[in-house]
């Protein structure tokens, strides 16, 4: 299956590489941590015993450190960068862990997973249809995938201010701030590679910075800066300085300005015989048009159950 290279995935190795070696990385996980917090959450949630989670793209553990032995007996961690996921935080005591540098594009080595988490690292694939079908493949029947990643709104005000700069002092826009997945495009990638009872739901996360350099170094820290194949390899410093102060006017105020980062949560299931199944057509027993006395039907329906 054929895809199109709109991220330079050996550039993004080489800014999680520099990321992972910088002296003061835990200081840039601020965000990451709080989502792989908010992640680990909803694996808590599926009430039921897991013999073998993958986390793809585990970065520096932000699910993996959460991981509980109560429902997960072995946890294998993936990561494309060598020296993150030599320092990425483990589960608590009592589950087997193993680490394999993989990258999400390429294949996975798994069969019959129950659960395949990921957390930030899938809005930097190229191929999504095709790492969608991959996980399918390596789940077990009834198997879940799990996770999250940065949608189209992230980094609205840093897109637009830079494209203003460009266009005031260069003539032109390039793109500064990498595309990313709206939530319809998750929900059809989902049922694209055969997954059922599909959940999809977006969070914000707002952080203030002093300024936009703050904010463009922060995300230098993260790993998150622009790794997309046409980006433009210098930015003159007039345009970063134009770029600030259009910041500072379109969204700042006295304390700073904001960051938006947009979450995209999702939730699939493999097919199996055992899960719920929807009602044949015509099966029902009241009709649409009758929702608006719909506390008068269950009334009605709890009167009868109780005569019979």
């Amino acid at each position: 299956m054929s895809s199109m290279t709109i991220f330079d995935r050996s550039a993004k190795l080489r800014q999680r590489e520099r990321a992972a070696n910088n002296p003061d990385v835990e200081v840039f996980d601020y965000v990451k941590d709080e989502v792989g917090y908010r992640l680990a959450d909803r694996v808590f949630d599926i009430k039921r015993q897991f013999k073998h989670v993958v986390d793809l793209g585990c970065g520096r553990g932000y699910v993996s450190q959460h991981i509980s032995a109560d429902n997960v007996a072995k946890l294998t961690m993936c990561e494309m960068s060598p020296s993150i996921l030599k320092h990425a935080k483990g589960p608590e005591d009592g589950v087997e862990v193993e680490r394999l540098v993989i990258d999400e594009e390429g294949p996975l080595p798994f069969q019959d997973v129950d659960l395949v988490v990921s957390s930030l690292s899938l809005h930097w694939v190229n191929d999504l249809p095709g790492t969608f079908e991959r996980v399918m493949k390596c789940l077990k029947p009834d198997g879940a995938f799990l996770g999250c990643l940065f949608g189209g709104d992230t980094l609205f005000e840093l897109r637009c201010s830079l494209q203003l700069a460009s266009l005031e002092r260069s003539g032109g826009i390039a793109p500064h701030v990498s595309p990313m997945a709206h939530v319809r495009d998750v929900g059809s990638l989902l049922t694209r590679a055969g997954f059922v009872m599909q959940t999809v739901d977006t969070d914000e996360i707002k952080i203030g910075f002093p300024s936009m350099i703050e904010l463009m170094i922060d995300l230098q820290g993260m790993a998150e800066n622009n790794a997309a194949i046409n980006r433009v390899a210098h930015l003159p410093r007039d345009n970063i300085l134009a770029a600030a102060s259009i910041y500072k006017e379109l969204y700042g105020d006295e304390k700073g300005v904001p960051a938006t980062f947009q979450v995209i949560y999702f939730l699939g299931w493999k097919p199996d015989p055992s899960q719920p199944k929807p009602l044949e057509r015509g099966s029902g027993e009241v009709s649409i048009k009758d929702l608006y006395r719909l506390d008068e039907i269950v009334k009605e329906i709890h009167k009868k159950d109780r005569t019979e």
